[in-house]
């Protein structure tokens, strides 16, 4: 732990070197140098900090291309489920995380990265915390400086706690060992939490950054506002099986947000001006990501080696589900040879069944392109799959038609009932949520088994994983070793 949270301490301090909107003050002192009162002297200071943040989000850290920021972890979650499928595996990124193999040994990059990227992010969440009361400026900049950090660090743990820890099970103790809770500046190693505990938390920290974001405008959607924070609150209630409390701040927080177009739909997933997005990070091109974007590898038309090789296409049953009238099943071509609708940019460019259009650069030679982390349409979801769980069908199929007529102009309101309902939501998830790194949280959330059967998953390419029981030992990540071996056993190790 100590060497891990020296790496998020330190990393306030290069983050802010990251943000070119604070270039006089960087440029007072080298940025390796600055002391902790002078970085926290002002309120202008510390929002140089909180944007130093902002910009890890979508930074290459650890220089392991799959990692571009969240994008690493949003890239982990869906190819550890079975709605996206390598048609080959002649590309090796990402290959040992589709056959469970890199996320259950505590000495590979995907164990080191999820654990170290959101700790870098809590440890310069906890600098703000600890810091901004006495920065010189005004109040309501000290409250929203409070409140985005806040935000992170909730946000951060609830990442963490789904990964490393046990699946919370309402009404059950919860006691199993977590991730541990940090909550000031330290290098000192710390035991690790159970899973309650960090639930806990990540609670109270959303739901103080709420009462601090009020009346706050943020700057733009890389930002947090308190829609964002009701939103993420409105996922942990979700995970929580606090269903009353998913369906209701999912409704707030999606007010004011409209779904997009048919046509929007199939724009690129490039652009956070999209109205249905609610929290996104904003790329430009003097900021390009080269081959750690996420465009580089979930994009269909950027021309790196894994798009061009082995592109990540959709699970054939889960298409077949799509109705013919509903837009999103014009993202994926089931045929792979329908060049018309589906053009790639060069005959190097490999094809398959299932080949997707859902995201794709504005430009073949910038790997650039926005990264989606809430929509609006996920809140219709939460608010959908949360009534319909807990046994309000009326309102589950009024929140699951205003979204699904908007997809599918020919959706007629669902009369399912129960079980039925909950799976035709569920269906509607994964569909529109392809790709944007929510199933394998889903699939432990909702004590689910992995099922890659009976479509064009090869169980070559999976190295035969094609089940993973709901509850095996394998839907929790391994702690990176380093962790293990910094803390002289104090942070022990998940079962192997």
């Amino acid at each position: 732990m100590k060497n891990i949270l020296k790496k998020g301490v330190v990393g306030l301090l290069a983050v802010m070197s990251l943000t070119a909107c604070e270039k006089d003050y960087l440029e007072t002192k080298p940025t390796d140098q600055v002391a902790t009162a002078d970085a926290f002297s002002t309120t202008k200071n510390a929002w140089a900090a909180l944007n130093g943040i902002h910009r890890i989000m979508y930074s290459q850290i650890f220089s392991v291309q799959a990692q571009g920021g969240q994008s690493g972890n949003m890239l982990y979650m869906d190819i550890l489920g079975e709605d996206l499928v390598f048609p080959n595996v002649s590309n090796t990124w990402l290959r040992n995380d589709y056959q469970w193999i890199a996320h259950r040994d505590p000495n590979s990059s995907s164990a080191y990265y999820n654990y170290t990227f959101y700790y870098m992010i809590i440890g310069n969440a906890n600098m703000i915390l600890a810091n901004i009361d006495n920065a010189a400026g005004p109040e309501a900049d000290k409250k929203a400086i409070k409140a985005e950090a806040l935000t992170y660090r909730g946000w951060a743990y609830f990442q963490m706690v789904q990964l490393y820890g046990e699946r919370f099970a309402a009404g059950a103790a919860n006691s199993g060992l977590a991730v541990p809770l940090i909550l000031e500046p330290t290098t000192n190693a710390k035991a690790r939490n159970t899973v309650a505990e960090v639930y806990t938390q990540i609670n109270k920290d959303l739901t103080d950054a709420i009462s601090f974001f009020t009346g706050y405008t943020r700057l733009d959607k890389s930002h947090f506002d308190i829609s964002v924070a009701k939103g993420i609150k409105a996922r942990v209630a979700l995970t929580q099986q606090d269903y009353a409390t998913a369906a209701t701040l999912a409704k707030e927080a999606r007010t004011g947000y409209t779904l997009m177009t048919n046509d929007e739909y199939l724009g690129g997933f490039n652009n956070y001006t999209n109205k249905e997005w609610m929290w996104s990070s904003r790329i430009v091109a003097d900021q390009t990501n080269y081959f750690y974007s996420f465009f580089a590898y979930m994009s269909n038309n950027y021309s790196s080696t894994a798009i061009r090789s082995t592109p990540k296409v959709m699970y054939s049953v889960l298409y077949n589900q799509i109705s013919t009238t509903d837009v999103r099943k014009k993202l994926w071509d089931p045929t792979g040879k329908n060049t018309a609708e589906f053009p790639l940019p060069a005959s190097t460019f490999q094809r398959y069944p299932y080949h997707p259009k859902k995201f794709r650069v504005a430009d073949v030679n910038l790997s650039i392109g926005d990264v989606p982390y809430m929509r609006a349409a996920e809140m219709y979801l939460i608010e959908a799959e949360a009534l319909a769980r807990s046994g309000n069908n009326a309102g589950a199929q009024d929140a699951l038609y205003t979204l699904a007529a908007n997809r599918d102009p020919q959706y007629k309101k669902s009369a399912n009932t129960g079980q039925a309902l909950i799976d035709e939501i569920m269906i509607q998830r994964r569909v529109e949520l392809w790709g944007e790194g929510f199933r394998f949280y889903d699939l432990k959330r909702t004590n689910s088994a992995l099922n890659r059967n009976g479509g064009n998953h090869s169980a070559t390419f999976t190295n035969g994983v094609m089940d993973v029981p709901a509850g095996d030992k394998r839907w929790q990540f391994l702690l990176p070793n380093d962790e293990i071996r910094n803390t002289n056993g104090l942070v022990t190790q998940n079962p192997q």
